[in-house]
């Protein structure tokens, strides 16, 4: 069993930074691939970004391309989400989701571990 813990959700405004952190523990480092999904109300979750287990692979929804950034890192097993020149559309749900795999796809429903998701708010 994979256990995932997010933080680093908040207001912030349009064109700020935010950082947000996913702990994963119950699996050895570099047995899970990991990403980054985000939801709106009335709306399906939509894949934001991805990394490889390595880290060495990774991809993003292009409406955030050389906005956000996925690495690994931290003395935990942790993925990171540095978010810049953030928009108000970037308002949703960010929720951390986990898989045993080399590397996860881009849909929902290829990860078996989610997080309980933090609130991100992007004001005008």
């Amino acid at each position: 069993q994979v256990h995932l813990v997010e933080s680093g959700g908040g207001v912030v405004q349009t064109g700020g930074s935010l950082r947000l952190s996913c702990a994963a523990s119950g699996r050895k480092l570099g047995s899970l691939a990991m990403a980054w999904f985000r939801q709106t109300p009335g709306n399906e979750r939509e894949f934001v970004a991805r990394i490889s287990a390595s880290g060495q692979s990774s991809s993003y929804l292009t409406a955030v391309e050389g906005r956000f950034t996925i690495s690994w890192g931290g003395a935990e097993d942790t993925v990171w989400l540095q978010m810049n020149s953030l928009k108000p559309e970037d308002t949703a749900v960010y929720y951390c989701a986990a898989v045993v795999a080399v590397i996860g796809g881009t849909v929902w429903d290829s990860y078996d571990y989610w997080g309980q998701g933090t609130q991100v708010t992007v004001s005008p």
